[in-house]
């Protein structure tokens, strides 16, 4: 199969793209600029900027199916003057153009990158599922939501096949944003409050998603599913800072605080959200793809957290 990938020089893209190729398909690798290179990927396409003004045109010519990957990603200090509209102009439309091209150029599949926060943004006590009615109220899981509702109505009203794949939290070489600080902590050794919580968050390591979209991109049965995946079990943030401690060698640094006087230290310096992702549940149901594609994933955590502690030891030289 021929495979377009947006995105191609993202986190996800570098695990997605060599496993596209080991099981032997093409791909022709989108990115923003003349002149970037992808690994391993020789048809490269230079689109520019991602919106609704994309001319999409050379990059579908001969393609059978699209990995869309590429996206606006949540940041906790938005500079954007609008950031809704600033995440709609590339999430929503920029996905909304792509996928009325593909169809146009006959594409048989397209499978979105969205996110668990599409659903929700906050913690909540109960698992996620595809029965949960999405809520979302960050401009990121706005767009995201918005994006698979445009993606819906195009593949009724051409055919186009879509998947959504929803994943939490990803890790991975490579990764950055929060889960990179709390490497970076683990690894300095820096006593960390988290002891007392008992909280659950479902993770997922980038090989597993992989995985998963390349299940989403050739399985009969995908067309027109949204699938949450995860590692398979969800961990506390002191299961996590634990497990990560033993991959980089380090001891674990925890240290008892309740729940309660993190809030109120939270509140006083403006950082519930930061709290929120730490502290908060959030546990996705992966019973769909499980049941409809028979997916399971490939790798254990463990393994997904040694390969992240290896990279970022050889990062940190």
């Amino acid at each position: 199969m021929r495979v377009l990938v947006t995105g191609a020089t993202g986190f996800v893209a570098r695990t997605v793209i060599p496993l596209l190729i080991e099981r032997g398909h093409t791909v022709r690798a989108v990115v923003r600029r003349p002149g970037a290179t992808v690994p391993g990927v020789e048809d490269v396409v230079a689109v520019g900027d991602i919106g609704p003004t994309t001319n999409w045109g050379t990059a579908l010519e001969g393609i059978d199916a699209v990995v869309h990957l590429a996206a606006r990603v949540h940041v906790m200090k938005d500079k954007a003057t609008d950031p809704l509209a600033a995440f709609r102009r590339v999430n929503t439309a920029g996905t909304r153009v792509l996928a009325e091209a593909a169809a146009v150029a006959g594409v048989k599949r397209l499978v979105y990158l969205s996110s668990v926060k599409a659903l929700a943004d906050e913690s909540r006590p109960e698992p996620l599922s595809e029965e949960t009615s999405p809520d979302p109220h960050s401009p990121y899981g706005i767009s995201k939501l918005e994006a698979e509702r445009a993606l819906a109505e195009i593949s009724m009203r051409t055919g186009l096949e879509v998947v959504v794949v929803r994943p939490p939290l990803v890790y991975g070489p490579g990764v950055g944003g929060n889960f990179r600080k709390l490497l970076q902590a683990v690894d300095l050794g820096i006593p960390l409050p988290f002891g007392a919580l008992d909280n659950r968050r479902s993770l997922i390591y980038v090989g597993n998603l992989a995985d998963a979209i390349l299940e989403c991109l050739t399985h009969p049965q995908a067309a027109g599913g949204r699938f949450l995946v995860h590692d398979g079990r969800p961990m506390s943030t002191a299961e996590l800072v634990c497990a990560i401690a033993d991959a980089l060698g380090k001891p674990a640094r925890l240290f008892p605080v309740p729940l309660s006087l993190l809030a109120r230290f939270a509140r006083l310096a403006r950082r519930e959200p930061v709290l929120d992702r730490v502290a908060g549940t959030l546990v996705v149901d992966d019973g769909a793809i499980r049941r409809v594609l028979n997916w399971r994933p490939p790798y254990y955590p463990a393994y997904g957290l040694r390969l992240t502690a290896e990279w970022f030891k050889a990062l940190r030289g």
